[in-house]
């Protein structure tokens, strides 16, 4: 279940950038895009927790440090306000400045430095297993990306991805510290409403928001909030809670080869020999964890991470 949680939310994230890029066309600015996905998301989220209460019910995981409320509250709000905010910053400065391509091939060597960070933090081991999947899993990225060609190379921006990598490895790590304390629909709610005050108060610094777009902007920044960002999060949240921060993260790594493949039904693009053999191998770690997971995540002082999925875990 963990693995299928997180392969699905790889594919809500990986449609995002084909929603984006259809945001665009329709006129969409890049602040704009960012401050209504989070916030919308999170008015989403808030009047989900009040139809149903229900969702914000949440089992603490024996074994793990339990947190005092406030403590919770200020790293999941954090987590948004400081960790989502700022990769997405980064991610999108760096894509002013250099080939997209190339962007995400150094944004995709987050799950190598999570799965290092984890190992370093004493939260999971680098089985052979695990390692030789995180090694097909990164040289599939590698092909996918590079497959298509074009490439062009920025210092600064290089640097910029790279930092949005490192962000986005800091967050994952530290949601893995209160992903046990809090329902997924709860956390990801305050996560998101944490990234759109950062950037509300950004908008208002830098001159207001212009919303000024016709309603097929409207149309793909709901699906970008709904699809990439709702259902994104919470199928992550609930994945990342059965599986560890290491093992979703190698999952993920499934996100650019959906964006492959989307952007050749959808945008007309064509995948190359070279990509279809980084797609295959990408695949090939997944089935790998998948058939690994159930006796590696069973050990005796945490049994809650093999548990039978909760209601509070899926999307409502």
């Amino acid at each position: 279940m963990g693995a299928a949680l997180c392969l699905l939310s790889a594919a809500c994230f990986g449609a995002m950038a084909i929603f984006g890029k259809l945001a665009y066309d329709a006129g969409v600015p890049t602040g704009e895009l960012l401050l209504v996905r989070f916030t919308l998301a999170a008015v989403l989220l808030g009047v989900a927790l009040l139809v149903r209460p229900g969702l914000r019910r949440a089992s603490p995981a024996p074994g793990r440090p339990a947190m005092t409320g406030r403590r919770v509250l200020a790293v999941a709000i954090g987590l948004g306000a400081v960790g989502y905010a700022a990769q997405a910053g980064l991610f999108f400065s760096a894509l002013e400045l250099m080939d997209a391509s190339l962007l995400a091939l150094i944004l995709y060597t987050y799950p190598v430095l999570v799965t290092v960070g984890a190992v370093l933090l004493g939260r999971d081991r680098l089985s052979p297993r695990r390692g030789a999947a995180l090694v097909a899993a990164s040289g599939g990225t590698l092909l996918v990306l590079l497959g298509a060609g074009g490439v062009g190379f920025h210092p600064l921006g290089a640097l910029l991805a790279f930092a949005a990598a490192l962000t986005y490895t800091i967050y994952i790590l530290v949601a893995d510290t209160v992903v046990h304390q809090l329902a997924p629909v709860v956390l990801s709610a305050l996560v998101l409403t944490g990234a759109a005050g950062t950037l509300a108060v950004r908008a208002l610094l830098t001159g207001g928001v212009d919303l000024d777009f016709g309603w097929q902007g409207w149309f793909w920044l709901a699906c970008i909030a709904v699809v990439s960002t709702v259902v994104a999060m919470l199928t992550f949240f609930a994945g990342l809670r059965r599986t560890g921060p290491s093992t979703a993260a190698i999952l993920s790594t499934v996100e650019p080869v959906v964006t492959a493949v989307l952007a050749t039904l959808v945008l007309g693009e064509n995948l190359t020999v070279v990509q279809l053999v980084g797609g295959a191998l990408v695949l090939s770690s997944v089935v790998v964890l998948q058939r690994q997971s159930v006796p590696a995540r069973r050990p005796p002082r945490d049994p809650a991470r093999d548990d039978v999925a909760e209601p509070t875990a899926v999307a409502p």
